[in-house]
């Protein structure tokens, strides 16, 4: 039997497994608004998945060169794990389903996310598939955050595999980006927004659910 040509899926956390980035969308707001900035949806929006020099020089464009990137962070983490303590995280559709399926037919399979790996083992956990994975890379890894491709290709090497025996699922551009640049095959699981044009132009695919990707596969 020939070698099929996927051997690897790679992951990303908030957005894609856990339905997260709403609420990242929703404290950014009013951790700014906390310190006095008006923070839109969309301005939150454009720092998703962005490394934090990227994202505090937007922000700081945006608003003004004293925003307090940093503290406003900062606070905006502490009332998001608040809710997050009292409420927990809930999982994406067809994240266990296909989790369960890339197991059953011997795919490789790594996280690859810009939180802390003790936070996404606590999400993933907490809804039964961080065991899962075969390796996992978490944003204290890298020196440079998505949209640069050094997660990506530090979990390819991770798993022994080529980035292009990889499809890198994500829901967001900056990820997408990343994905790309990494050599993967990138494939959007859009989740707040639909990929733009220049997003469109790097995508392997584009499914509307992770039950998707199973599909996807067995083309």
């Amino acid at each position: 039997m020939a070698e099929r040509e996927i051997q690897g899926v790679i992951f990303d956390m908030d957005g894609l497994l856990v339905d997260t980035e709403k609420l990242y969308n929703r404290f950014w707001r009013e951790a700014a608004h906390d310190f006095g900035y008006e923070m839109t949806y969309e301005d939150a929006l454009s720092i998703r998945s962005l490394t934090p020099a990227y994202a505090a020089e937007l922000l700081k464009k945006r608003f003004d060169s004293a925003f307090p990137y940093d503290a406003i962070k900062e606070h905006r983490r502490v009332i998001m794990q608040e809710y997050i303590d009292r409420e927990g995280v809930e999982p994406k559709k067809g994240a266990a389903q296909l989790l369960k399926y890339l197991k059953d037919h011997d795919y490789r399979t790594a996280l690859a996310t810009a939180s802390p790996l003790r936070r996404a083992k606590r999400y993933l956990d907490s809804i039964g598939i961080w065991e899962y994975f075969d390796v996992k890379v978490g944003g204290e890894e890298v020196h440079l955050g998505k949209p640069e491709p050094e997660i990506y290709l530090k979990a390819v090497h991770k798993l022994g595999l080529n980035p292009e025996q990889c499809i890198a699922l994500e829901d967001s551009p900056n990820g997408i980006m990343s994905a790309s640049r990494a050599g993967c095959r990138p494939v959007m699981v859009p989740d707040l927004d639909e990929p733009d044009a220049q997003t469109g132009k790097l995508l392997y695919a584009c499914v509307p659910s992770l039950e998707e990707v199973i599909i996807l596969l067995k083309e």
